[in-house]
């Protein structure tokens, strides 16, 4: 589905400012906190929200790259969080990131003691509370801008 956005009006603000005032406005502020207040390393965090801006499919998430401190991640960074399991290209920590932000999306049931242990031994509790907002951010947001067509709409700038 597309959503019909007036002409010469900027897809995201109108949907999420104008069509549900009382609701979109609350979530882009979520969703803009959780940018200016993760306390996650740049790899980590990216590793996370490429994984589910690749299960979203949202073309807007897959050409995003987040900027901290002026650095981005490596251009080929995407393609290894594809290949998560196999890539040489990360920590543990970045590892265990990109893992569970598939698991969270397509299998939150098969979440065992087994991962958890692995989990706990490289992220503390208040980094895997933040680490479970942010996906639910990404997963929610993402797939309400694919699934309305938003994401074929918005053009990062610079492009």
């Amino acid at each position: 589905m597309n959503v019909d956005i007036p002409e010469g009006r900027n897809a995201i603000e109108y949907v999420w400012g104008e069509m549900v005032p009382c609701i979109g406005p609350a979530a882009a502020n979520f969703s803009l906190a959780v940018y200016a207040h993760t306390t996650l390393g740049l790899r980590e965090f990216e590793a996370a929200r490429l994984r589910i801006a690749q299960i979203n499919g949202c073309l807007f998430c897959l050409d995003w790259r987040t900027e901290r401190d002026g650095l981005k991640v490596e251009e080929e960074f995407a393609d290894a969080v594809a290949e998560w399991r196999t890539t040489d290209a990360f920590d543990e920590r970045t590892r265990l990131a990109a893992e569970y932000a598939e698991r969270y999306a397509l299998d939150h049931h098969g979440l065992d003691e087994e991962f958890w242990d692995r989990m706990t031994a490289h992220y503390g509790q208040a980094e895997i509370v933040e680490l479970t907002m942010s996906l639910g951010s990404w997963l929610a947001f993402g797939r309400l801008n694919r699934v309305l067509g938003l994401d074929a709409m918005c053009v990062l700038p610079g492009h």
